[in-house]
């Protein structure tokens, strides 16, 4: 009987360790973001149109949305929740947008573009890593 309450101790791979790390340097970068845009939108940026009242109205839909957002899905890659990574990915679509198909309300920043398509990249390339080692695990 005492068997059955017994179990194996829970070890974590390397590559699940490291995937932990991936999504808590990803949070980091997402709340970075999301100060950066709350910066924007209460007027302590030092550019032209960068406080709430002077900006024009896509801006203004586009930064509100992104102050979110991007707060709330550092909180969920953090928290390693199941939400986290489809919040950043909202906020990076939403960037994407704005930056590749309204350059010229935009202005354009496509190395930010880019860095969003390689994070992208990199979670699933995690994800078919991890779940081939599970499969390997199961057929053992």
């Amino acid at each position: 009987m005492q068997q059955a309450f017994e179990r194996t101790p829970l070890r974590a791979t390397t590559t699940e360790l490291t995937y932990q790390l991936f999504h808590r340097v990803i949070a980091f970068y997402c709340l970075l973001f999301g100060m950066l845009y709350w910066v924007r939108l209460i007027g302590y940026y030092d550019g032209p149109n960068w406080r709430f009242d002077l900006m024009p109205a896509h801006w203004q839909v586009a930064s509100v949305t992104l102050a979110v957002l991007f707060p709330f899905a550092a909180s969920g890659l953090w928290m390693m929740a199941s939400w986290g990574p489809v919040i950043w990915f909202i906020c990076a679509a939403i960037e994407a947008v704005m930056y590749v198909g309204f350059p010229d309300l935009f202005g354009h920043r496509y190395q930010l573009v880019i860095s969003h398509v390689l994070v992208a990249l990199l979670y699933a390339t995690f994800r078919v890593v991890m779940l081939l080692q599970k499969r390997g695990q199961a057929e053992k």
